[in-house]
């Protein structure tokens, strides 16, 4: 899973998980993390990464009541605030995000929901296309 996200992009996610926060814990306050985390219980705050392959898994049982800032992303869980990650976010089938998301590469497996915005962030220094024949706008 975490392999296959690395490819997608030119760099590699986080593939070990540094630190674990379990199904019966509950954090109140923000989060700050590098590596690896993955989240089975409850965060009631924000969640952000300092590394720039820095990784965060959210699993079924896992719910953040905040903002996520994070490179890559895994989802199983529930989010509940603005997601954005500067790299790829996988939902898998019981992921749920109430909240806008800004991602660039984004995989989105059946059943996973976003109630919000979905914001595609281009890579920097994409090219930007023009519609031929008129005056529509810049696709980028």
């Amino acid at each position: 899973m975490l392999e296959k996200m690395g490819k997608k992009t030119g760099e590699k996610p986080c593939n070990t998980i540094d630190t674990l926060i379990g199904e019966q814990t509950q954090i109140t306050g923000n989060l700050t993390f590098t590596g690896g985390l993955r989240i089975d219980g409850k965060v009631h705050g924000d969640v952000s990464a300092q590394g720039e392959g820095s990784t965060l898994i959210l699993s079924e049982r896992g719910e953040v009541i905040g903002n996520i800032r994070v490179p890559h992303l895994i989802i199983n869980g529930t989010i509940k605030g603005n997601v954005f990650s500067s790299e790829c976010v996988e939902l898998q089938a019981k992921a749920e995000i109430t909240g806008d998301m800004t991602y660039k590469s984004l995989e989105m497996a059946l059943g996973a929901t976003v109630n919000g915005s979905l914001i595609h962030e281009a890579e920097k220094g994409a090219p930007k296309l023009k519609a031929i024949g008129g005056t529509d706008p810049i696709i980028s």
